[in-house]
């Protein structure tokens, strides 16, 4: 049975690190909604502990959260097999609050929540994805981590060492001013809404990719566009007469400025652009519907 202990005092500990828990199941799951489940099921197990027991509650909190994560984790990848189309992680808002007031810290979270990013690690094994989130996102010791996992600290340091060259290998090498990418996601909405071709090419890389995520429940490609023409073009054709049918809001999204389509009001797509040299490199579409429902708060402002 647990000791006693003042529900409020089991409350404002637990609230005290909510957001590090909503951020490490974030990162490990790439949904918002799995990641409040997550973050709910620790709460459950937080006040069921023997009080005793809990000498560092952060720690206990970010151990119950990982291997919970872990376990989620495991049952979507089973499920994602036979998801329709290319898979995305729930674009979420970003607000890092004044709890992370240095640009490198700030930095340095914007980029282990980028779309990119977490579209690497979902191509790492759970423990390696654990490992890279609490240890490149939030800094945890290598000791730390072995604990939450119940592995040495060599069998840590290799699961990191291995993430690490993977998500290297994967993301963007490229770092971008966060104006320069504003101003090009508005110069892109600007071009692809005047149904100018040459005006759009001009601002895509040669070998930009579109990766769009429907789950078959919306309009969008099945496979990921290839070349600046081909994704020009597709651009332009959806985009015909949109701003007759949809409003643009200009939002931050996992990190970087993105557009928000909002249809009577609702979020119907979400697109957002990565730069290199000047230049659009990739574009993400999301349209499932499943992964628009956090942005209601959003459609709001």
């Amino acid at each position: 049975m647990p000791t006693d202990t003042p529900t409020d005092t089991l409350t404002d500990l637990f609230e005290e690190h909510r957001p590090m828990l909503l951020g490490v199941a974030y990162r490990m799951l790439g949904r918002a909604a799995d990641a409040e489940d997550v973050v709910q099921e620790a709460w459950l197990r937080w006040t069921a502990e023997d009080r005793a027991e809990v000498r560092e509650p952060r720690a206990f909190l970010v151990r119950i959260t990982t291997r919970l994560a872990i376990d989620r984790l495991r049952q979507a990848q089973t499920r994602r097999e036979s998801y329709v189309g290319p898979w995305l992680p729930e674009p979420v808002v970003t607000d890092f609050g004044p709890s992370v007031p240095d640009t490198a810290e700030r930095a340095l979270l914007a980029d282990s929540v980028s779309l990119a990013v977490l579209v690497v690690l979902e191509s790492l094994s759970p423990l390696e994805r654990a490992v890279f989130v609490l240890r490149e996102a939030f800094g945890f010791p290598f000791a730390e981590i072995a604990t939450t996992l119940d592995r040495s600290e060599a069998a840590v340091r290799q699961l990191a060492g291995r993430a690490r060259r993977h998500v290297d290998e994967g993301k963007p090498r490229y770092d971008v001013d966060p104006v320069e990418r504003r101003d090009l996601t508005e110069r892109f909405l600007s071009a692809a809404a005047g149904g100018d071709l040459g005006d759009l090419l001009a601002l895509l890389a040669p070998d930009v990719r579109l990766v769009g995520d429907s789950g078959g429940k919306s309009k969008a490609p099945l496979r990921i566009i290839d070349s600046a023409d081909k994704v020009g073009r597709f651009v332009v054709a959806t985009a015909e007469g949109a701003h007759e049918r949809f409003e643009f809001r200009l939002v931050e999204l996992n990190g970087a400025p993105a557009l928000l389509a909002l249809a009577d009001g609702r979020p119907d797509s979400v697109f957002q652009i990565e730069v290199r040299d000047g230049r659009v490199q990739c574009v993400y579409i999301i349209r499932n519907p499943d992964k628009l429902h956090g942005l209601e708060g959003a459609a709001a402002l």
